[in-house]
């Protein structure tokens, strides 16, 4: 007599969704030590620097910043509101929102190299200046590598079947964009409001 293994039951694919996501839960721990390190590390800079804007800079500008938040921040919504079409089998629904999502992770990105350009400091402007620039810029890597992942999932919305065996991907991929945006809120606070 032959047993079926539950995993054949459900094919190979569907059996190792779990896995996917507590691969991902596993990743995002990592980062957020990585981000708590950089917090930690532009908090001790600031406080213990006697000078700490660069010269002939009295603070940032935050009000296109604070467009920016939320901006990304509602994304995280519109992630979740086409995941919930997702559920429901809209694949329609899920792509134009899942799109959206991807358009305002732009809309960020294009205005945070906007900010970047007409800052009247640079890279090597202090340590303000290095600070400022590497937590950004790393941010903002983050951002692009989820608009990457993004594309990835609506591209392979389009492959027949491609759910029968789970959502782990687009769930993965929505819960990296939750992270970015939660970082990024920490990010402003500090930035931008600290000053």
């Amino acid at each position: 007599m032959t047993t079926t293994h539950p995993a054949e039951k459900h094919g190979a694919h569907g059996a190792h969704s779990g896995h996917n996501l507590t691969g991902m839960v596993i990743f995002l721990l990592s980062e957020s030590v990585i981000f708590l390190a950089f917090f930690a590390g532009y908090a001790v800079l600031k406080m213990s620097s006697p000078i700490w804007l660069p010269e002939g800079v009295e603070g940032l500008e935050v009000r296109e910043p604070l467009i920016n938040t939320i901006v990304l921040v509602s994304s995280s919504f519109v992630a979740w509101f086409a995941e919930t079409r997702l559920h429901r089998k809209q694949l329609w629904a899920f792509r134009a929102v899942w799109l959206l999502t991807m358009a305002m992770g732009t809309y960020f990105v294009i205005g945070q190299a906007i900010e970047w350009r007409h800052l009247a400091f640079g890279l090597g402007s202090g340590v303000f200046g290095s600070t400022f620039y590497l937590l950004t810029g790393f941010h903002g890597l983050h951002v692009i590598t989820g608009i990457l992942l993004m594309a990835l999932m609506l591209w392979r919305s389009f492959r027949p079947g491609n759910y029968d065996g789970g959502e782990a991907g687009v769930t993965s991929v929505s819960l990296f964009w939750h992270f970015v945006d939660v970082i990024w809120v920490v990010l402003f606070l500090l930035i931008y409001v600290w000053q």
